[in-house]
């Protein structure tokens, strides 16, 4: 449980970035929705990578679109689906996996002292 419990809560805090009323959405200066939305899906796939879930990649792509559509649809929440955000969310991923890969990498490199 100790490596999926970061997962876990990545989780929870996208649900409540992804899904809250626009009315309990902050105002911030025009690009900011973009890097929260990169930065969120870099901590889901780095902490995903790092609780070794399957496929997890695969799965934050769907997400990031199905998110989206969702937004869409979901009449209260008064949101709205943009490609371009979906498109930033991959490239977050994208993120997360390279700044997962870079982490491994450092890891291995490093001398055992008493893991």
């Amino acid at each position: 449980m100790g490596r999926v419990l970061p997962f876990v809560i990545a989780v929870s805090l996208s649900v409540v970035v992804l899904f809250t009323p626009e009315s309990g959405v902050p105002s911030s200066p025009p690009g900011t929705d973009k890097v929260v939305h990169t930065l969120l899906f870099a901590l889901l796939a780095f902490t995903g990578l790092c609780a070794k879930i399957p496929h997890i990649l695969l799965v934050l792509v769907a997400y990031a679109g199905v998110s989206e559509v969702l937004q869409q649809v979901i009449t209260p929440l008064h949101r709205s689906g943009d490609v371009l955000d979906a498109l930033v969310d991959v490239l977050g991923i994208g993120l997360g996996w390279l700044t997962f890969t870079k982490f491994s990498a450092w890891r291995t490199s490093q001398p055992d002292k008493g893991r």
